[in-house]
């Protein structure tokens, strides 16, 4: 048995801050208590009537917003009917979920309270990236039919269920966008100060494996006795897919957000080919 497939892919997760004990420096304007990051304030020229407002942890920050994309994806499969079962078919498959372009200006947005008490509406990094994923498979469908041979010109409904191995790639570009991160000095490793101080991040590449359920719902429609056409979806689950900063001689890594819980949602038509 044989069969290729293409169609649409949606995808949906939550996005985590994972950048941890980072924290970030403020200063406060004393006469309206208006808090600022300590880039702008060396960026003003260093206005008078500001003081120090302390640190703030920028791993408490949210995401200002949760991955929600579409894009397409492809796939095909090698595999069998049982022989003394015929409305089982046990099939290998691969999907690959294409690149994916997620943005997001600001990243993580919200409030913080600093080491000295002050409240601070803080807003951090803003990215370009992207996200594909490969996934290699191995799945049992059961058609829904009466008898030991396939109808034809008939729709046969069927399930299925399985599991995956994963691999997803993930680019991150960071950008300062607010100020906040310039002056943390362990950031320093993964990219170049230019002369204004801000630090310009290196593009990072990450791999993420992860084991990845299967579930799939779906017709088949004989055409002659070996050619079937095929629609349905299949939902695949993905724990966690990691997005972190690379040093530009790849010997240190820091995690910056996850995506986790990620949902696949595949809308594919295809031909099936059974000898």
């Amino acid at each position: 048995m044989l069969s290729v497939r293409g169609g649409a892919s949606y995808s949906k997760a939550k996005i985590q801050n994972e950048i941890g004990s980072l924290t970030g420096q403020y200063v406060v304007n004393t006469s309206t208590g208006e808090v600022a990051t300590l880039a702008w304030y060396r960026a003003s020229g260093e206005p008078a009537g500001f003081a120090d407002a302390g640190y703030a942890r920028l791993g408490d920050l949210p995401a200002a917003k949760n991955y929600s994309e579409l894009t397409v994806v492809a796939g095909g499969s090698i595999g069998f009917t049982m022989p003394d079962v015929p409305q089982w078919r046990v099939e290998f498959g691969w999907d690959h979920i294409s690149e994916i372009d997620y943005n997001q200006n600001p990243l993580f947005e919200g409030g913080l309270i600093t080491s000295e008490g002050y409240h601070v509406d803080a807003q951090s990094g803003g990215i370009q990236s992207s996200v594909a994923s490969d996934v290699l498979s191995v799945m049992a469908f059961y058609d829904f039919f009466d008898g030991i041979k396939k109808p034809l010109k008939e729709v046969i409904p069927y399930i299925g269920f399985g599991l995956g191995y994963g691999d997803t790639k993930t680019i991150l570009q960071l950008t300062d966008s607010y100020g906040d991160l310039s002056d943390i000095y362990e950031l320093q490793n993964f990219g170049i100060v230019d002369d204004a101080g801000v630090i310009q991040f290196n593009k990072s590449e990450t791999r993420t494996s992860n084991l990845v359920p299967i579930a799939a719902i779906g017709i088949s429609y004989g055409m002659n006795e070996r050619m079937y056409f095929d629609a349905g979806i299949r939902a695949m689950y993905i724990p966690k897919i990691k997005w972190q900063l690379t040093s530009a001689d790849a010997e240190k890594q820091r995690d910056w957000f996850t995506a986790d819980k990620m949902i696949y949602v595949n809308a594919m038509v295809g031909l099936r080919v059974e000898f």
